[in-house]
């Protein structure tokens, strides 16, 4: 078994092969990993932080944080999730910075922090460039017998991945896994996050 990386419109994408022995003497692609943002939904990755991040200190402006302080703390915990040793899933790993700079408690602001990815989250769609050939790819994968999984980084929660998702247009079922911050414990650029997917699945011979 091994891997490759391919690059064009839908970089990143990586791809997991599996030798097959007949007289072509051909690999098999069995396997395909896809990022999201940037890849499966085109944007400026910078210009999308950029806007989305506004809308969420709005939120917490109730809680007495200020923008620049929310968006600070903000970028520490995705920090933690980046460093996450495998102890915690990369929610726990973010809440638990949040707590110990902002003050506030997770109890408090947790459920106001999902329902701004549901709602004025997707606000920030107007930063992307959803492209009609994402779907097709997919689809097209899955036609030829291949599995997709959307390795997207895990440092969002399920909430404001699905909603990306769908301003991408692309099918939440088509794929094996999608990874949330809720069930992940390691962040790209880290091997250990594209071990513990591939661990998941069975494909533990695949070398990275």
């Amino acid at each position: 078994m091994g891997q490759k990386r391919l690059t064009g419109d839908f970089a990143p994408v990586t791809v997991i092969s599996e030798n097959r022995k007949d007289d072509r003497k051909r690999n098999m692609i069995k396997h395909v990993l896809f990022d999201l943002d940037g890849t499966l939904l085109p944007m400026d990755q910078n210009e999308f932080v950029k806007y989305y991040m506004p809308l969420l200190a709005k939120r917490f402006v109730k809680y007495g944080m200020e923008p620049k302080a929310l968006i600070g703390t903000i970028w520490k915990g995705v920090e933690a999730m980046v460093l996450n040793d495998g102890s915690m899933t990369n929610e726990d790993a973010f809440w638990k910075c949040f707590e110990e700079i902002s003050g506030l408690s997770r109890a408090e602001v947790e459920q106001d922090t999902l329902d701004f990815y549901a709602n004025e989250f997707n606000e920030a769609i107007a930063s992307t460039k959803p492209n009609p050939r994402a779907d097709q790819v997919v689809k097209l994968l899955k036609e030829h017998g291949v599995k997709v999984y959307l390795a997207t980084n895990p440092i969002f929660p399920r909430v404001g991945t699905m909603n990306r998702i769908r301003w991408a247009g692309i099918d939440a079922e088509d794929f094996e896994v999608i990874t949330t911050y809720e069930t992940y414990h390691y962040c790209k650029p880290n091997p250990k996050y594209f071990q513990e997917v591939m661990e998941e699945f069975g494909l533990k011979n695949a070398s990275w």
